[in-house]
Parts: structure tokens; sequence; C-alpha cells
């Protein structure tokens, strides 16, 4: 991202379970966010590739950044559903591309998708998943 950013782009800086996971974003703008995770041993399953529970992590903050980008993070989001189908085993760094799909007619529900890929390029996961807006607290 260029320039100087909204308030309420930073909010994703300060979240705690980001640092402890080592999750970094690197992009969120126009409606399409970009995050990665390194490997790590305490980040991993018992065949060795990243824990389930990161990776839906990954979709949600992926697909909840996207959708507040897309309004210039003027607002939160908070998820309501969250859909998402595991497809090969998640090893080595992963990153996870999401994308702003559309907005209901009160402009309140956003819906999003994401898509989960390792170092090699491979599917890990993809998802799918509606977010409300929030006004920032």
């Amino acid at each position: 991202m260029s320039g100087t950013l909204p308030p309420g782009a930073m909010a994703f800086s300060k979240v705690p379970f980001m640092h402890l996971l080592g999750i970094r974003r690197e992009y969120s703008q126009d409606g399409h966010a970009r995050l990665v995770v390194e490997t790590r041993r305490e980040l991993e399953n018992m065949i060795h590739a990243m824990h389930g529970g990161v990776v839906a992590t990954l979709v949600d903050v992926v697909m909840a950044s996207a959708a507040v980008s897309k309004i210039d993070f003027a607002k939160t989001a908070v998820t309501l559903n969250l859909n998402t189908s595991y497809l090969s085993p998640g090893r080595g760094s992963l990153t996870a591309d999401g994308e702003f799909v559309s907005v209901d007619d009160d402009g309140d529900i956003v819906q999003c998708r994401a898509h989960v890929y390792d170092e090699q390029g491979r599917t890990v996961a993809r998802s799918v998943g509606s977010f409300r807006y929030l006004d920032h607290r």
C-alpha cells in the first residue's frame, strides 16, 4: 500500500493473535488482501503440515481484510459464516489471497472468498465467508 494508511488499516498490526502466529500482511487494498505465514514446528499438526486452525485463521483474516479495504478501512468486519475446504496438506510457508465479492443492499453484510496456497503453488484450501461491517470501537 502506498501513502498514509487510514487509522482502521493499522488495526491488523495491533492484534496479538496475528503476532503469536507470525502472520504478516503483504497488502490490503481495493477489496483484495494477501497474508503470509512462515512454517514453524509449533504451528504444525501430526503429519508435519500447517495445522488446520492456522489455515482457518488465514482465510478468516484475509477475507475480513479484503472486506474492510473495499471501504477504505472506515469500519471493521466480524465473521458471520466461514466455509473452508481443505484440499491438500499445507507445508512450508503459506500465502492466503482474499477478495471482496459482494455486499447486501443495506451495505452491512459482505461476501468474500479466499485461496490458500503453498510455496510450490499447490492449493491448500479455498474458503467463502460472510462478514458484518461494524463501526470501530
